[in-house]
């Protein structure tokens, strides 16, 4: 009998797609992101943000610095246990990508990637950002695309998605997007109501009948006629159509323009093995499938109202066959840390592991919000104590552990896979008492002398 393999894992994802038209967040996201709902937690959550403001002086520095969104989106998900693991921004395209700490050892090989598509592809307007991994192994990437919009640009917005599927990752052995082994496609797509008029479509929807309007979808109709398209995969719409909204209500434009309602946000995904089976028509294989997306969810969020557009959101779950089991590096703080002391951090590494003298551990608040979010650092080589064949032992000075103390935890960074490969559970770091004691002296000593200090104020 053959050993059993691996058991299937399951991961839940929550993809979100949103034009928020140069709008500043929102003060909540509780529900956009499902934070109240009643079943297991998220994993993943990948967000795909299309029109973020980019004035030039932004343009000029998002390399450099967070935008507003990013920032916001660290703030509510670092505390509840996940990090910023990729982003990618071109002009007013954002894709953001946040994991649970648990999986950081098991994604490998991150890479981005823009295509401007906009103006002959001179500048960021329209286009798509792309982030891919390896995830426990398997291969996955996630496209967010802004296509051209109005009517009569189908065949436009079919030519520019099929130019950024046609784009190449940087790097060695990385697959197209199309030999990814699951390829989610999101954004505002910018695809019409055909044919209807404006009076039916409203009609249809006020009536709750989306079905009546499904068949002049355009990209349901370009789905039946483009052989690309036929593998992509997407759940029904069973919500009001995402665009266009009067600004904080759920009211359709009453402007002079008058735009007929339309499904412009979407999500759809493809499974690579699928498609292989699909296409050897009655050799339906028997072989087990490693991987395999379901979808539990996909709704619009009426509630939100600081665009044009709603929101939309998918919440996925995947299950796979875990390809990678162990991490490459195992590590922990040795004994009780405390801020008074020299401390020290024994890790091992599978034997493959391609190490580098410029791999480092940094120590991490538990909230962290991302790879360069480190209190501080040790680099792994120059500050190796000893060494033996199972581990090795690191040293961080006194010095630069926080006073303080509270709760934290380390990070293994390997500069050859750029990706953190090991991680620790989170330890409990002892306060140096001797300055806690001493501040509190000092604050004792100023508030004895506050009555003397008065007093000569009030003697006048």
């Amino acid at each position: 009998m053959e050993p059993a393999g691996p058991a299937l894992r399951g991961l839940r994802l929550h993809l979100v797609t949103w034009n928020v038209g140069t709008a500043s967040p929102p003060p909540d996201v509780t529900s956009l992101l499902q934070l109240n709902s009643l079943g297991p937690t998220m994993d993943m959550y990948v967000i795909g943000l299309q029109e973020v403001n980019s004035r030039i002086t932004n343009f000029l520095s998002d390399l450099a610095f967070d935008d507003p969104w990013s920032i916001f989106f660290m703030a509510v998900l670092s505390p509840l246990g996940y990090i910023k693991l990729s982003s990618v921004r071109m002009q007013g395209l954002l894709l953001l990508i946040f994991v649970k700490h648990v999986h950081l050892p098991f994604i490998r090989d991150v890479h981005t990637h823009y295509t401007r598509t906009g103006l002959y592809g001179y500048w960021g307007n329209k286009g798509g950002v792309t982030i891919r991994m390896s995830l426990y192994g398997h291969t996955v990437c996630f496209m967010n695309c802004h296509l051209p919009a109005h009517m009569e640009n189908t065949e436009q917005r079919l030519d520019d998605f099929e130019k950024i599927l046609e784009m190449q990752f940087e790097g060695e052995n990385i697959p197209s997007t199309l030999d990814h082994d699951i390829l989610f496609w999101f954004g505002d797509l910018n695809f019409r109501i055909a044919d209807y008029g404006i009076h039916f479509v409203r009609e249809s929807i006020n009536n709750k009948r989306y079905n009546l309007l499904w068949e002049k979808d355009q990209l349901n109709m370009a789905k039946k006629k483009e052989a690309f398209l036929q593998e992509f995969i997407e759940g029904p719409l069973q919500f009001k159509p995402t665009y266009k909204f009067d600004l904080y209500s759920d009211v359709y434009d009453t402007s002079e323009k008058k735009r007929k309602p339309a499904w412009t946000d979407r999500i759809l995904w493809r499974v690579k093995n699928l498609c292989q089976h699909a296409s050897k028509e009655g050799e339906f294989s028997e072989e087990k499938q490693t991987i395999s997306v379901t979808l539990n969810n996909y709704i619009s969020h009426m509630s939100y109202g600081i665009s044009d557009h709603k929101p939309v959101t998918g919440t996925f779950g995947l299950e796979l066959k875990p390809l990678l089991t162990d991490p490459l590096i195992t590590l922990n703080p040795e004994g009780e840390w405390s801020a008074e002391h020299d401390v020290l951090i024994r890790y091992s590494a599978v034997p493959e592991f391609p190490s580098s003298a410029w791999d480092w551990i940094g120590l991490f608040k538990v909230a962290f919000r991302h790879v360069n979010d480190y209190v501080t650092y040790a680099w792994v080589e120059d500050d190796e104590i000893s060494s033996n064949k199972d581990s090795k032992q690191v040293y961080m000075s006194a010095a630069e552990i926080p006073d303080a103390g509270g709760e934290f935890l380390l990070c293994y960074y390997s500069n050859n896979l750029q990706a953190i490969v090991g991680i620790s559970q989170p330890f409990q770091i002892q306060p140096n008492r001797t300055l806690i004691e001493k501040d509190l002296a000092q604050e004792e000593n100023s508030w004895t002398q506050t009555p003397d200090n008065l007093q000569s104020h009030i003697e006048f």
